[in-house]
């Protein structure tokens, strides 16, 4: 059966050296690691038969970086755009920060906040350290899972699904009024929305959602 209409095709950047190093990246210019790079490659075999006319990117180089592979082996592209509406999520004051580190901080500040007299004392350093591990990583899993909750100076998931939403409902137009097929270079959080959207699927299901770096989304419009 012939398909209708055009065809959009969403894929993550790469593995960078924050990715590799379990840092909160977010706006911060990561650089692909040699395993990107390949991650890349596999986008290229994957894109390899399909007509692509635009191209488009954020400002970051990891999602530039992704997309020279694909383009070099579509010389048909001859639009490439760049759109921040399809950028990572921001973790504002957290960037930089490792995961690790996060927890540890976070941990030892609520354990000074909700755990006082004796229950201190009668603490060996051992269980201690696990009640921190276990306050740190709650407030880790809010942060880093919670839909409606920002990390300080950041974007919540529902934040970015609003940029996202607005970047969707303009590239729908765009793609029926020019007749185009488009990639999309993007990173795990814009495409965890973009899928909400352009799938129809509920938050909770969205926040489990593991985004592959070597995976292409394609979808119809």
């Amino acid at each position: 059966m012939k398909r209708k209409g055009f065809r959009i095709y969403l894929f993550r950047h790469g593995q960078t050296t924050f990715n590799r190093d379990g840092r909160f990246t977010g706006w911060m210019d990561s650089k692909l690691t040699a395993q990107g790079k390949r991650h890349a490659l596999k986008i290229v075999r994957q894109l390899k038969g399909k007509k692509i006319d635009v191209a488009i990117h954020t400002r970051l180089s990891r999602s530039k970086d992704t997309l020279v592979p694909v383009l070099k082996s579509h010389p048909e592209c001859k639009i490439i755009l760049e759109d921040d509406r399809m950028i990572e999520r921001s973790y504002g004051d957290l960037e930089g920060e490792t995961h690790e580190h996060f927890i540890e901080r976070i941990g030892k500040q609520e354990y000074d906040l909700r755990v006082h007299g004796d229950a201190v004392v009668s603490l060996d350093k051992g269980n201690r350290k696990k009640i921190e591990e276990f306050f740190g990583e709650e407030d880790y899993n809010i942060i880093h899972r919670g839909y409606k909750i920002a990390p300080p100076g950041g974007e919540s998931f529902a934040d970015v699904e609003k940029r996202v939403r607005k970047f969707v409902k303009s590239l729908r137009k765009f793609v029926k009024k020019n007749k185009v097929n488009v990639a999309i270079s993007a990173h795990g959080n814009s495409i965890r929305l973009f899928r909400k959207i352009m799938e129809g699927a509920h938050r909770k299901s969205v926040v489990r959602w593991v985004i592959p770096y070597d995976k292409v989304y394609e979808y119809d419009v």
